[in-house]
């Protein structure tokens, strides 16, 4: 028997179609968008318009002083909120540091989520409250820790899946080729989702990768790949689910390259007008996640003052809330320092919580 004989280099039968389609996947203004269920049509479109008018007030707030960086999703809300609709509550989601509104839309409180933005607190939520994981802020780093979450959570015998979120930059750390690789090998039910949103920074897609689309790199791996219109809140939502149950019912990882826009700049830190033309920015508003949405709503006989009037005054309330308990001074307790570094402090952590706390006995009789 040679080599190419054994069975450790037949292949496999029982993959699925790994190859993504040509086109990303589309519903909204299609003949196949009759199909979609009108309550989650009008549910997500409440969330988008929402999740708006956050970015809306967390860009002010970085301008006030409020918060130390920000992040915006605006362009990109259809894969925020289709990541938080897809997954059950025992589901876990993976965010990284653009997924603020994905981690609001899972149920996470907004001033939470942004505590980290802000420079309070550890992660400023409780992972496991939600399941969410804290939001990373290291490209990447995030994606080995769904996938040993999920494949700890396979071995027991939970029906859970982790949801990875990552940007098209992240996808040329190391992280990512190793969280896929080890994915596909075990079958782990992961679904990476990848928002393509044109620049990592300031470098274009161009300069990240010569593959013909990120979902082309599944292949590699042994998973499939899937290609979705990233500004069509209802395809994301059916890619999403799809991938999802697939990987609840033991098919493994799936990637997903949902293809979307940085409307805003990197960062409030970022001037977006070095390294790209404001033509460019305007041609993508055309392709507005909400327009688009709305199209079909009014299209369908969905789209009514009730479901707008609803829409914008939850946001409204959820803004108004959020900028009055941000623009109020956290108390602080340097002590939390040392809360939650190790289960039992080691005696360095110990030796230095007792300096600092006669510090700030001195202080306090001085």
């Amino acid at each position: 028997m040679t080599v190419l004989e054994t069975p450790a280099w037949r292949p496999r039968t029982d993959a699925a179609p790994l190859l993504p389609d040509s086109e990303p996947h589309r519903l909204l203004g299609t003949p196949a968008a009759a199909r979609l269920d009108p309550a989650l049509l009008r549910t997500q479109y409440g969330q988008l318009v929402r999740g708006r008018r956050y970015n809306q007030q967390a860009t002010a707030l970085t301008r006030q002083g409020r918060l130390a960086v920000y992040p915006s999703s605006t362009g990109q809300e259809a894969c925020e909120i289709a990541a938080a609709l897809a997954l059950r509550p025992q589901d876990w989601l993976f965010p990284s540091y653009r997924d603020t509104l994905a981690v609001v839309a899972r149920g996470v409180d907004p001033v939470q989520a942004l505590t980290l933005l802000r420079g309070d607190w550890h992660s400023g939520y409780d992972p496991h409250q939600h399941r969410v994981a804290p939001l990373s802020t290291p490209l990447a780093t995030q994606l080995p820790h769904a996938v040993g979450l999920a494949h700890a959570a396979r071995l027991r015998g939970d029906s859970v899946v982790a949801l990875a979120m990552v940007g098209d930059g992240g996808t040329s750390e190391g992280d990512f080729h190793e969280a896929l690789n080890f994915a596909a090998v075990w079958r782990a039910p992961v679904v990476f989702f990848v928002q393509n949103n044109g620049f990592a920074i300031s470098v274009p897609l161009a300069k990240q990768t010569a593959a013909p689309s990120f979902a082309h790199k599944a292949v590699g791996y042994g998973m499939p790949g899937r290609l979705v219109d990233g500004n069509d809140a209802a395809a994301v939502h059916e890619v999403l689910t799809e991938a999802v149950r697939r990987a609840r019912e033991g098919g493994g990882p799936t990637l997903v390259e949902a293809v979307t826009y940085r409307i805003e700049a990197h960062t409030n830190a970022d001037d977006a007008g070095r390294y790209r033309a404001d033509a460019e920015v305007e041609a993508w508003r055309d392709r507005d996640p909400i327009a688009l949405l709305e199209q079909e709503l009014r299209a369908r006989g969905l789209f009514d003052e009730t479901l707008v009037s609803d829409a914008e005054g939850e946001a409204e309330r959820m803004a108004a809330d959020l900028r009055d308990r941000m623009n109020e001074d956290p108390a602080l307790d340097p002590m939390d320092l040392f809360a939650h570094v190790y289960a039992e402090p080691t005696p360095q952590l110990r030796e230095q919580a007792e300096m600092l706390r006669a510090e700030l006995d001195a202080e306090a009789g001085s």
